[in-house]
């Protein structure tokens, strides 16, 4: 038998309730109600807040997938001259997503109203959670272990029927005790199929870090808290001894500041040596009050050479604050350790207390980072992804080797090592085809690959290379609109070269398509819809702002030689073609960044992305054999911007979740400060009223079946590119940063898309249910007022839609002082990945593709379903967003966008207030029914504000 779901829900006590019985009290009881079972507390006789303290249990159905809700109604008895009756005093509803596996401290839910006119208050503390009961056999297990415990104490006493192993020495020693029974029974643990996690450790947590002292003159760092550094710069030195025959030394500098240790670069064969590099020590890990400054010879190879050396007091060492110019350094004389003979030389050397807003800071040796650029931090913009479409006409005068047959020709073509398409067979068997197909293709400037068109001839199971041509891709036209370009005849060439006779030609149209946005991320949250031309760009609508703090309570990512765990922590950002990365940290499980990075915005309805990586290049640089190690991610926050109230600075500290085959975990903490900054406010509400996407996408819409192949295609490019730069963003990274395997089956993500539209779809169910309850009449008095209301509509119809709207306004203005105070964040609730209910599903999600548990057959039904599932999982997805957005006009998690609602609401409110109720219905309808001629391609505002709302898509692991 498997194991048995219980829901326990235990009910505490209710506060503030509403009297009802005339004389300032009530009679309150609570109904609880769960997929058929109801269970009833006790009558707390004259009590506004009672106390039950009862305890029920609830069977949960097998089926995870099924929806359900726990409801409790309070209701006030109430005595008459006909018998008991009862009142409505407010009710809760629960969703079983939000019910923990553990029991957690009691929580206070507002109760609800049951219709319009309810005159409802107070709260109801409950706490629920989910217990599973081990199967029976366990239990069956445990009897029989401890009858074999009690027989064999028995028969160990008469000194008969005990089984008695041997030992090395000969020994015999008894069995029978209650643990090894166990083993003996259950050698392995059972597998679990319930995973719980902490819901409290999953929560954004806001914090008051202290912002601002490390501003400079550009106000560049106000959004990250001060760290000093102590600066020193090592420019040169001259008239240094020689220390090997030739009178030459290979001198470096030492750097010795309590326990933090570096050295210089090595300068060969030199007694005037010139470093010009510079140190940054930090302060918290400064310990004593000197900084000993030596130089030395690298030239022995047993021992180096002492060369000369000088002590600085730290409490003399000035403090340098931008905009003041740089510290000039000073020669200083070598001196020798005391009583070790004679030196000769000085050094020039500058050093300085100063912060993170120094300017050397970016290029400085880091005390916490290491000596190598490698793991500095670093800013990385890409060139511009462009378009290519070949438009394969047709071709003329082919050959093929068996005339006796007709050929079946098609095209394929090749842009780069990865990309690779192939056309349809042309429906005309013969010398000359005709296609008039499309293929589409990603570049990235500059271009310096080449198109490969090939035309072939299926033979059998074969293929046979009729002809091919090669052409550069930077004689290819570009266009910012749909005019039609010239089309080209290209002479087929041999494979392999030219040579050969005639083969025949090939009439293609190519060109760059700048009028498109290439994406290389999931649309549900892109951070740049910009089209490729740069003339076609908007002006910028803000700044986003973002600050880096610091990571807490990493776990460890790696073990080090002496088995001890460490973490090398970094960061990246991505926000439209600018990727940004931090310095890593060396061997911190709470690394302190305090970097701070900005990027124009040019559409408020984007996403900043944010990822923390482990380093496994801490030991090694490129060119080492370790380089092949690939960077493990700790975890990403994404930010949607449109839910950012604008010039707030929102700091707060963020859970980094990943999902394992063993659940979702908590890998640590973020803390991130973000400011969203718009210079017109105007023109930032106007841009809700735009198309997200450029006027290419509707005038010359993309087919949908290739749009994942393109997105696919530009994130290989961004990864590669990525990954040639210098230092490398590796690919590892890239890929995890834009969530490559988004599209991939996964029952978890399933099931976030069906109770994301069960929640949305509470509405309209709560809504239903009112309607239902106004027809059976449970509250006689809503049901006259509503009849009262109907009677008034009929005969004024014109007051419909005012009223309407004007409610519409009324809740969103409402539900203004509930707004969220904070960023959203990944939700692993609402990911499902709280409640796992099989760990097959999570290993099914992270099997390989193709998969590598069953037989040829299976694998192909196998990931034919997967694929079948996946769109069904996005169609389910998109109808959560549709859902989502329209909740969110009226919930302020885009402020300006129910700002705009509301005001709309308003506005339309009073015009069809003092509007003929006959001329609005004339109006709609001729627009609604307007002719093809007067309709414009592009999507209307309504639709585009309405596609600019936020979703929960952008939340879902």
């Amino acid at each position: 038998m498997g194991a048995a779901r219980k829901m326990v829900v235990e009910v505490t006590s209710a506060r503030g309730l509403m009297p009802k019985d005339g004389q300032g009290s009530a009679n309150p009881y609570c109904v609880l109600d769960y997929d058929g079972q109801r269970k009833r507390t006790k009558v707390k006789t004259k009590d506004l807040d009672p106390n039950w303290n009862e305890k029920f249990e609830f069977l949960v159905p097998e089926d995870s997938m099924l929806p359900g809700d726990l409801e409790i109604t309070i209701q006030n008895e109430r005595n008459s001259g006909t018998g008991r009756r009862s009142s409505f005093l407010g009710r809760v509803v629960v969703p079983m997503s939000n019910i923990p596996n553990q029991p957690e401290p009691v929580k206070w839910y507002p109760l609800q109203k049951r219709g319009l006119f309810s005159h409802i208050k107070g709260d109801l503390g409950l706490r629920a959670w989910i217990t599973v009961d081990k199967p029976s056999k366990a239990k069956d297990d445990k009897k029989e272990n401890k009858k074999d415990e009690k027989e064999g104490g028995q028969t160990g006493k008469e000194g008969a029927g005990v089984e008695t192993p041997k030992g090395e020495a000969g020994d015999e020693k008894p069995r029978g005790t209650k643990k090894e029974a166990k083993a003996d029974k259950q050698p392995e643990p059972p597998r679990p199929n319930l995973i719980t996690v902490p819901e409290a450790d999953f929560t954004v947590k806001e914090t008051n870090p202290d912002l601002g002292k490390a501003i400079d003159y550009k106000q560049h760092y106000d959004l990250v808290e001060q760290m000093t550094y102590l600066f020193v710069r090592v420019v040169r030195a001259q008239g240094l001894m020689g220390k090997y025959e030739e009178g030459k030394s290979d001198p470096y500098v030492r750097l010795t500041v309590g326990a933090v240790k570096t050295e210089s670069k090595i300068i060969k064969s030199e007694l005037n040596p010139e470093w010009n590099q510079i140190f940054a020590v930090g302060k918290d890990k400064i310990q004593g009050g000197t900084l000993e400054l030596s130089v030395w010879d690298a030239g022995n190879a047993s021992k180096d050479n002492f060369l000369g050396g000088l002590m600085f007091d730290l409490a003399e060492v000035p403090q340098r604050k931008p905009p003041e110019n740089p510290l000039a350094p000073q020669w200083y004389k070598l001196e020798a350790k005391t009583g070790r003979g004679s030196v000769q030389g000085e050094i020039m050397v500058a050093i300085w207390w100063g912060t993170q807003a120094d300017e050397v800071f970016p290029e400085a040796w880091h005390s916490d980072t290491g000596d190598h650029a490698h793991f500095r931090s670093k800013v990385y913009v890409l060139p511009k992804l462009w378009y290519l479409r070949v438009n394969i006409v047709e071709a003329q005068d082919l050959t093929w080797n068996d005339k006796s047959r007709l050929p079946e020709l098609y095209i394929k073509a090749h842009v780069g090592p990865y990309q690779m398409l192939r056309s349809q067979i042309a429906s005309v068997r013969s010398a000359s085809p005709f296609w008039n197909e499309d293929l589409l293709f990603v570049a990235m400037e500059p271009f310096d690959d080449l198109l490969h068109i090939l035309v072939q001839d299926r033979v059998g199971n074969k293929e046979e290379i009729l002809g091919q041509v090669r052409i550069p891709l930077s004689t290819v036209e570009h266009r910012i609109d749909g005019h039609q370009v010239a089309s080209r005849w290209y002479i087929l060439e041999k494979e392999g070269g030219k040579g050969g006779g005639f083969l025949g030609r090939i009439h293609l149209r190519l060109s760059f398509d700048g009028g498109y946005h290439v994406m290389d991320e999931s649309s549900n949250y892109i951070s740049c819809t910009r089209p490729t031309a740069k003339q076609l760009w908007k002006p910028s609508v803000g700044v986003l702002e973002l600050g880096i703090h610091g990571a807490n309570n990493l776990l460890p990512m790696k073990t080090t030689t002496d088995n001890h765990g460490s973490t090398d922590a970094y960061c990246v950002a991505k926000y439209g073609p600018k990727w940004i990365r931090t310095r890593t940290i060396f061997e911190s499980f709470n690394p302190r960044w305090n970097e701070q990075y900005a990027w124009e915005v040019y559409d408020p309805c984007t996403v900043v992305t944010v990822g923390v990586f482990d380093s496994r290049h801490a030991h090694s640089f490129p060119g080492d054999k370790m380089v092949t190690a690939k960077d493990l991610p700790v975890g990403k926050v994404r930010i949607r911007l449109s839910t950012l109230e604008s010039d707030r600075v929102y700091t707060n500290s963020y859970p980094l979740l990943v999902v394992t085959p063993q659940g979702v975990k908590k890998m640590g903490e973020l803390e991130l400060a973000v400011r969203f900054s718009c210079a017109s406010t105007l023109n930032l509400m106007h841009a809700y009223f735009q198309s997200q996407l450029p006027r290419m996408h509707f005038f010359y819409p993309l087919d949908p079946k290739h749009s994942e192949t393109l997105r696919v295609a530009a994130m290989n490019i961004v990864a590669l590119k990525l990954m040639r730069s210098e230092p490398p963003l590796r690919q590892e990274v890239v890929q995890f940063m834009l969530d490559t395997e988004a599209e991939r089956w996964s029952m978890r993500r399933s099931k976030a898309n069906y109770y994301r539209i069960m929640g949305v779809l509470n509405g309209v169910l709560a809504v239903m249910n009112w309607f239902s309850d106004i027809c059976s009449w449970k509250s006689p008095v809503t049901t006259v007022l509503v009849h009262i209301l109907l009677l008034i509509l009929v005969w004024h119809p014109e007051l419909l839609l005012p009223t309407i709207f004007l409610y519409m306004f009324l809740i969103g203005a409402w539900n203004y002082r509930f707004r969220s105070r904070t960023p959203p964040f990944m939700d692993a609730k609402l990911s499902q990945g709280q409640h796992i209910g099989d760990l097959d599903e999570l290993e099914e999600e992270f099997n390989v593709v193709p998969a590598n548990r069953a037989q040829e057959v299976l694998k192909h039904r196998y990931e034919r379903l997967r694929g079948l599932a996946g769109r069904l999982q996005n169609a389910l997805g998109e109808l959560a967003t549709t859902g989502e957005r329209l909740h969110s006009l009226l919930s302020w998690r885009d402020p300006r966008a129910t700002a705009i609602f509301v005001t709309f609401c308003l506005v339309t409110a009073i015009v069809l207030y003092v509007t003929p109720f006959q001329a609005v219905a004339v109006l709609l309808g001729v627009y609604v029914l307007r002719h093809p001629r007067f309709r414009d391609p592009l999507p209307a505002i309504p639709i585009n504000f309405f596609n600019r709302l936020p979703s929960q898509s952008d939340r879902i692991l």
